[in-house]
């Protein structure tokens, strides 16, 4: 079974590397009769509940539906997108040697004019030294300032929904990894030039603009609305192609590698809760998607 053991820990990054699925506001919405970012699949020997999760959250977000709570209280293993709330700390001299340029190499050789200097207008607006800033790589650079971002207007990680599961799960239930931070800094710092400078153009994106679209995200969310959350976090790419292959490295094929980890799970024994970023379980290839195609009934819960 593909499964890291290990724990990890870090500080927000980690937690928007997608800048789809990543955040969410105001209260989680009860509705008996509504449906929840919750489906759960059975074989004949286990039974895995399959909860799309919103990263970074506000605090007052919670409670969330009984549904989804009963579910965890059912499982006894739950599996996440990368654990952070282990003791093993994050190499940090690992992720600075994938995260910064070499003594003679700089990332103004790396992106355009025209995307360097929105950059540098960032930089300058946060007050960061340009030196520190053009040594660090595209993709360190967008998660840094996707982060900081998201964490100025209240949305924290603390408060996300693996977050706060993994917290629930502490010394109750044994806690599995899907992928762990390795293979997620492995993945981003592997993409090409091409790919990071249109991470970081994306990481760039109008402040006023993320708000809206994280309003319109917790709306589909909170009433388990499958198609819109997925027209949402598909918007880009229909309206600039060039972001496909980066979709494609950072949403489908993953997709992929986590929906056949799903499928183990299913050959096993036991009860799990699996929690995945919202943007992996919607769409034609998206885990939900996949799982169907693959022969197994999913419901919608």
């Amino acid at each position: 079974m593909r499964i890291h053991h290990r724990a990890g820990r870090s500080g927000f990054l980690f937690f928007s590397f997608f800048l789809i699925s990543a955040v969410a506001y105001g209260q989680a919405v009860e509705s008996k009769g509504a449906k929840t970012f919750l489906w759960k699949i059975q074989s004949q020997t286990a039974k895995v509940y399959l909860l799309g999760s919103i990263h970074l959250l506000k605090k007052d977000f919670y409670p969330l539906n009984p549904k989804i709570e009963e579910a965890f209280d059912q499982s006894e293993l739950i599996a996440v997108e990368a654990n952070l709330s282990g003791s093993r700390q994050l190499d940090l001299q690992k992720l600075m040697d994938r995260a910064l340029y070499g003594e003679d190499d700089s990332l103004e050789k790396h992106v355009s004019p025209e995307t360097f200097d929105l950059i540098r207008q960032k930089a300058v607006s946060w007050g960061l030294p340009m030196p520190l800033i053009a040594k660090q790589k595209p993709w360190f650079l967008g998660l840094m300032f996707t982060s900081v971002e998201f964490l100025r207007l209240g949305y924290d990680p603390a408060h996300g929904i693996d977050q706060y599961f993994l917290t629930k799960a502490s010394d109750r239930k044994k806690i599995l990894e899907m992928e762990g931070l390795d293979e997620q800094i492995n993945l981003l710092s592997n993409m090409s030039d091409p790919d990071q400078e249109l991470f970081i153009l994306l990481a760039l994106k109008d402040a006023a603009t993320r708000s809206r679209e994280v309003e319109a995200i917790v709306r589909a969310w909170n009433t388990g609305d499958v198609p819109g959350i997925e027209r949402i976090l598909t918007k880009n790419v229909r309206e600039d192609q060039r972001l496909a292959s980066m979709y494609r490295i950072l949403i489908d094929d993953r997709n992929k590698r986590m929906a056949s980890t799903v499928e183990e799970f299913l050959k096993t024994r036991g009860t799990y809760f699996v929690i995945l970023g919202a943007g992996h379980l919607v769409g034609e290839n998206g885990i939900v998607g996949i799982l169907r195609k693959n022969g197994y009934t999913v419901e919608q819960m």
